[in-house]
């Protein structure tokens, strides 16, 4: 799954998002920011809502609180995406299960970063 859109990156280093998607990069995926700005970051094109994302998205890495989650996910089942990635402390057992009756793959409340150096 090499299209990871990234909803809630943008230009800040502060927080979380940035970090972690710079490290996918490094691993290799392509991160396609989301956040209302629409800006660049990590040298990629960033866009305001997933629907907007000319390409196909494998991922939709959710950075956003859970009281919001629920329509990020039903955007990513509206786009085709593949799997839906809701962060650490981002909990929503019935948009995970929207997404699973969709047929994406789903992760919650975990992040990439961490499942990545537990790899080594």
């Amino acid at each position: 799954m090499k299209n990871w859109a990234v909803v809630g990156l943008g230009n800040n280093p502060e927080r979380a998002a940035f970090g972690v998607a710079k490290l996918l990069q490094e691993k290799g995926h392509r991160i396609i920011p989301v956040y209302p700005r629409a800006e660049e970051v990590h040298g990629e094109t960033g866009y305001k809502t997933l629907a907007d994302i000319p390409t196909q998205v494998d991922v939709v890495d959710c950075f956003v609180n859970s009281q919001l989650v629920g329509k990020v996910v039903d955007q990513a089942i509206e786009i085709g995406a593949k799997g839906v990635w809701l962060q650490l402390d981002v909990i929503d057992e019935q948009a995970v299960a929207r997404a699973q009756k969709a047929g994406l793959i789903t992760v919650m409340d975990r992040c990439p970063a961490i499942e990545y150096r537990k790899r080594g």
